[in-house]
């Protein structure tokens, strides 16, 4: 059997916002690798709150691409009806919000 490769024809608005949101999540993600480093000090404190502040960095990074892909997931299940799609998008929305806010929310709960 020959199979066919069957590409997802997008609009060229959608191509453009597309672009606009890759190079969006690359620029936080190179800015967040950048301006964060983790320096030896002599307090020992410190090198764990750096270690801590990079860490929780690189878990926002993620939670912004899971954040988008859930948003696209969800319009994408607007436009052919999918019930089911719709459902895993906003469950990957709200991954995504959670898992962005992951420091804040620590934060909150441990006071």
């Amino acid at each position: 059997m020959k199979e066919k490769n069957k590409k997802l024809k997008m609009s060229s608005k959608g191509k453009k916002l597309f672009k606009m949101y890759v190079f969006g999540v690359m620029a936080f993600t190179l800015t967040v690798g950048t301006s964060m480093t983790v320096l030896a000090a002599d307090d020992p404190m410190a090198v764990v709150n750096n270690l801590s502040n990079f860490i929780f960095g690189l878990i926002r990074a993620i939670g912004m691409i899971l954040l988008g892909f859930g948003i696209v997931q969800v319009g994408l299940s607007l436009k052919s009806h999918d019930p089911s799609q719709r459902a895993n998008g906003f469950l990957t929305v709200a991954g995504g919000i959670i898992i962005t806010f992951a420091k804040e929310i620590l934060n909150m709960i441990t006071g």
